[in-house]
């Protein structure tokens, strides 16, 4: 990670980190950068969005940079939206999933990927050293607005088939996943009812789709007997699931489910997912012709590996889904529909989870300064590998060690100033034996650090 970009993008808190003064200088490397052409710029609900959007805007357009203003307009439209004009890049401005104080700088490539870690700090190094690309008066860049939204529907359309109509609840979480979502369910043809769907930079639940933070969209099917619930977080790249006996569905379980779905449509083939991703999935899908591939955590790094080994599918234990036939870009929109059709084909979610292996997931969050995560991790390593009898040790992304029936991921946030352990057992008391040991180690290294 550099000084500014994460794993996903620049996220930060407004007026603090980051300023109108940071997204000026952000499009005028990015315009440095790419030496001309055009970029599709789009933001999410929070109430900072215009203030980023017009200065990041500025900037390029300063460096001879074209830009297209789509407004607000959720990661998945952004992502289509460089696809559909031809455009060299794309930005959206959002913090995704964090608080509404937050805001966030992500940038994209020209086919829907976002950028790497490698051009992120070749921005960076522009930034840095100020050596910004000055256009001349008449060669400033021009500036036009465009709506994606009906070709992007129009396409998902084409894409998605459904033979039947079902009951449908929608929660947006207040987010730009409100402008899209509820409109392509219903196009499907499905009864849509929508829940937090009128956009507002406030939110009025946590923008993460879990299971706390969805409990009015699971009383909502139950009470309206929906066959699904579909919600979002602020951007609409991830995407959450309530079943049709209105319980939430998990990730992992979720992940599993639609893998195999991806596999009974379009053959036999490898799926990539993260390294924090439990052993659920590789035993769910290798009965169906699937390989797991485990790739770092962000959606960039599973989209470098769906490239890399032609994959049928790709998504994180967290809502992210990569679907390499559609877009590059996480897309919870299309997804959604995704998982309309594969009930439509394979029957109720709730009968097909009972399908996918359970095993028990635990996660803790431990506060940790940035400055301070180097130092921890060097500490975790050395006393998690002393800790621990394993067979298994990967390190492209923190530190996962396994050993048959369990597994722990040691690894630091690169969105929030925090330290993350994830581990799977196959037992509640196994699992919970793991996170006490795993806790102590986190706390020592980060009080050490």
């Amino acid at each position: 990670m550099g000084r500014y970009f994460g794993t996903s993008g620049i996220r930060e808190v407004v007026n603090e980190k980051l300023t109108p003064e940071l997204a000026l200088n952000v499009g005028k490397a990015l315009g440095t950068f790419l030496g001309g052409g055009k970029v599709v710029v789009g933001m999410d609900t929070r109430t900072s969005g215009e203030m980023l959007k017009s200065a990041l805007i500025s900037g390029l357009l300063s460096t001879g940079i074209d830009v297209i203003d789509i407004g607000l307009s959720p990661t998945p439209l952004t992502g289509f939206a460089i696809k559909l004009y031809g455009a060299d890049a794309g930005v959206t401005i959002t913090a995704s999933h964090n608080p509404p104080q937050y805001n966030g700088i992500k940038v994209w490539q020209p086919d829907g990927m976002a950028y790497t870690s490698e051009m992120e700090n070749r921005l960076e190094r522009i930034f840095e050293e100020g050596r910004f690309k000055r256009a001349s008066w008449n060669e400033i860049g021009k500036l036009t607005h465009a709506d994606p939204k009906g070709e992007y529907i129009k396409r998902a359309l084409d894409a998605i088939n459904l033979d039947e109509s079902y009951k449908v609840v929608i929660d947006s979480g207040n987010g730009a996943g409100s402008i899209v979502s509820p409109y392509l369910q219903r196009e499907l043809g499905n009864k849509v009812i929508s829940l937090n769907s009128h956009p507002s930079g406030y939110f009025v639940r946590e923008l993460e789709p879990n299971a706390k933070s969805l409990e009015g969209l699971a009383k909502t099917v139950r009470v309206m007997g929906a066959n699904v619930g579909i919600a979002h977080d602020g951007d609409a790249d991830r995407i959450g699931v309530v079943d049709d006996r209105g319980k939430f569905v998990e990730y992992e379980v979720m992940l599993s489910l639609i893998s195999g779905y991806m596999l009974r449509k379009f053959g036999r083939g490898k799926i990539i997912t993260t390294v924090d991703a439990g052993f659920a999935l590789d035993d769910y899908v290798k009965p169906l012709g699937g390989e797991v591939i485990r790739a770092r955590v962000g959606d960039v790094a599973v989209a470098e590996k769906i490239k890399e080994e032609n994959a049928v599918f790709g998504g994180e234990p967290s809502g992210t889904w990569i679907m390499p036939q559609w877009n590059l870009t996480p897309d919870g929109i299309f997804a959604g529909a995704l998982v309309l059709e594969m009930i439509d084909k394979l029957g109720p979610i709730s009968e097909l989870a009972k399908e996918v292996p359970r095993y028990v997931t635990l996660r803790a969050k431990l506060p940790c300064p940035n400055e301070k995560k180097a130092r921890a991790m060097e500490i975790i390593a050395k006393e998690a590998l002393q800790s621990f009898d394993y067979d298994r040790l990967i390190d492209i992304d923190g530190i996962r060690i396994e050993n048959g029936d369990w597994w722990i991921l040691f690894r630091p946030s690169g969105t929030e100033p925090i330290m993350r352990i994830t581990l799977e057992a196959h037992t509640k008391e196994k699992a919970e034996e793991l996170m006490k040991k795993a806790r102590r180690v986190v706390e020592s290294a980060i009080r050490n650090a």
